[in-house]
């Protein structure tokens, strides 16, 4: 059995089995986020976010940087153009920080939580979000490198 904190609020506690499964299913056991809440039925606008590596092998977001309104419903259509699986992941910056993290210490980890996608290469995603409070937050691929080389911006909500 491994215990992994996810937050300062709650424990969860998997068998091994459950690490080589590598899902990390059904969110963090709540819909409301600081970043806000899925959303269900028709989105104010759709954005598209491409995902993909560039010829100096960093790894980039286009758009690089995001801005919403608050109260907003959005549709973001995330698409992997690049040669490797990425993920789009929005959160805080202090939770994204905390996932990779763990996203370091157990790489296969996938997931499935309504804030976040990962896609094969080639492969389209999409996230209905309600941006429902403002401030700064991050938009993110925690693949074990990812960010590192670059694969992280901004969220403004205003």
């Amino acid at each position: 059995m491994k215990t992994l904190l996810l937050g300062t609020t709650f424990a969860l506690t998997l068998s091994s089995a459950a690490f080589s499964a590598g899902t990390h299913s059904g969110g963090h056991g709540h819909d409301m986020m600081a970043i806000g809440t899925p959303a269900t039925g028709d989105a104010d606008r759709t954005i598209e976010v491409t995902m993909r590596e560039t010829a100096e092998g960093r790894m980039v977001f286009e758009p690089a940087q995001l801005d919403f309104t608050a109260g907003e419903t959005v549709r973001l259509v995330v698409i992997n153009a690049g040669e490797l699986d990425h993920e789009f992941v929005m959160d805080s910056p202090h939770k994204n920080v905390e996932h990779k993290v763990l996203m370091e210490k157990f790489p296969e980890m996938e997931h499935d939580d309504p804030n976040a996608v990962r896609l094969e290469p080639g492969a389209t995603g999409e996230i209905l979000w309600i941006f429902a409070n403002k401030g700064t937050f991050e938009f993110a691929c925690l693949i074990p490198g990812h960010y590192d080389a670059g694969m992280h911006g901004p969220i403004t909500v205003n």
